[in-house]
């Protein structure tokens, strides 16, 4: 594995070797996998492969470990893609939007777009009334909104994570 720095000196895509792909995937598919496992399924001994992990952990290629919940089963099933256009988009504005936006927890994904909008945004909720009082009290009054257009998810027919590509 190494890491390459840009011309800015910020750090880089890390190049990762197949030793290194084998963990990514076998950590993918078993998080809680015991390392005397792990370095089995990769072909490598015990101490090497711990190494390999501590790199990986320490580049951030590795950003952590945790539990995936299946959201249905927790009555988190109503889905919401909203459009956010806002009425500044300075960097300043856009620092601030981005902050507020990391303190709502039915957020779950945000992404600035290059399109006739400024951010499209992940909301899941438990219903159609749950989603309107997120709207209402906390999208709408996030800094420099100046307005909104949601679009509601019928199905997922597809959700990965990028443990499911590697």
């Amino acid at each position: 594995m190494t890491e390459n720095v840009d011309s800015r000196g910020r750090s880089a895509q890390v190049e990762l070797d197949g030793f290194d792909r084998k963990i990514l995937s076998v950590l993918a598919a078993d998080g809680r996998i015991s390392i005397t496992d792990l370095a089995g399924r990769i072909g490598l001994s015990k101490s090497p492969t711990q190494a390999r992990l501590r790199r990986l952990e320490k580049s951030g290629v590795i950003t952590g470990y945790k539990a995936l919940f299946d959201p249905i089963r927790l009555g988190l099933d109503h889905v919401a893609f909203v459009e956010v256009r806002l009425s500044d988009t300075r960097e300043k504005a856009l620092a601030e939007f981005n902050a507020a936006v990391m303190k709502i927890p039915q957020i779950e994904q945000v992404h600035l777009m290059a399109a006739n909008f400024d951010y499209l945004l992940k909301i899941r909720t438990q219903d159609m009334s749950d989603y309107r009082t997120v709207l209402g009290e906390h999208i709408s009054s996030l800094p420099h909104v100046a307005s909104t257009s949601t679009y509601v998810a019928m199905q997922a027919v597809k959700e990965t994570t990028l443990a499911d590509v590697i």
